[in-house]
């Protein structure tokens, strides 16, 4: 017997969750908070219906809680199967799949945009995702009903985020963490949240994360020529309109969120003690300045 989610990654990491708290005597929430992997599950398999998340084919899960407005990550054990059918993208919403597109592209850059010179075959592999991402987000715009192109949107989430391309190589994840709060707050869907907090991201981290920016204008955007300060302003500039041509807000403001959230998201962020980011430096007050930037 096994439990079976059929639908995108809310669907599935909820179900991730169930098949922890079916064997747990007490509230579910309590296994989140603790904030350990919880191997005591029923079995789960999954039927994908939205790309984005790679929860298809890793342990992790993203749980929200309402009525507190929180959001954290909660891992448990991989699905004993997944059944990707490209077909059943066919009649998703245009801003879900733009959200799905967005969501990829930033699980990539999590693992790639950090530090450089750790691993070429990893380097090689997340770009060839990104540049995937690039080709087929347009097309996909204009012909969300062409079976191959959504067959290798489909399989580049799933690439992005199962482990193959965070091997031997340092993680950012400040993005994503920034995200959830936005989220936990406000309600805009996940992927959505990305595109507006990583371009801002880059562009406070820019000189800690400018070797890797310079190899990504270059490798994925064909950025050569221009000073280095040039070519990752550009770089970072390619990253936002990547976004807004999938159809995305990139400003906070166009959403109507403004600093009363952010003083919020930092006051969190100080509570926990949190130190995001592969250098461990994205605290409270830099979680601050990378959303002021994205205003």
């Amino acid at each position: 017997d096994y439990l079976l989610a059929v639908g995108g990654g809310s669907v599935i990491d909820g179900t991730k969750l169930i098949s922890a708290g079916i064997l747990y005597d007490g509230d579910a929430w309590d296994l989140v908070l603790a904030g350990r992997p919880v191997t005591h599950t029923v079995p789960l398999a999954t039927v994908l219906t939205l790309p984005a998340t790679g929860s298809e084919m890793n342990n992790g899960a993203v749980i929200s809680r309402r009525e507190t407005k929180e959001k954290y990550p909660f891992y448990a054990n991989y699905p004993i199967f997944s059944i990707l059918d490209p077909e059943v993208t066919f009649t998703l919403p245009p801003h879900q799949v733009a959200c799905g597109l967005a969501d990829t592209f930033v699980h990539v850059m999590e693992q790639y945009m950090t530090t450089p010179g750790q691993s070429r075959i990893m380097d090689r592999w997340a770009e060839g995702i990104l540049q995937t991402l690039v080709e087929i987000a347009p097309k996909i715009r204009e012909n969300q009903h062409d079976y191959q192109l959504m067959a290798d949107f489909m399989l580049s989430a799933t690439m992005a985020l199962n482990g193959f391309i965070a091997m031997g190589v340092s993680q950012d994840w400040a993005t994503h963490m920034i995200g959830h709060e936005i989220t936990a707050l406000h309600g805009l869907t996940h992927g959505h949240t990305l595109a507006i907090v990583l371009p801002a991201t880059l562009q406070v981290l820019h000189e800690e994360k400018g070797d890797k920016l310079l190899q990504y204008g270059e490798r994925v955007w064909g950025i050569t020529s221009g000073t280095r300060e040039e070519r990752i302003d550009e770089a970072i500039c390619h990253t936002e309109e990547f976004f807004r041509s999938l159809g995305l807000t990139t400003r906070l403001h166009e959403e109507n969120i403004g600093q009363d959230t952010i003083l919020e998201i930092e006051r969190r962020f100080n509570e926990r003690g949190a130190k995001y980011g592969e250098n461990g430096n994205v605290t409270g007050a830099v979680a601050r300045r990378i959303l002021e930037t994205a205003l």
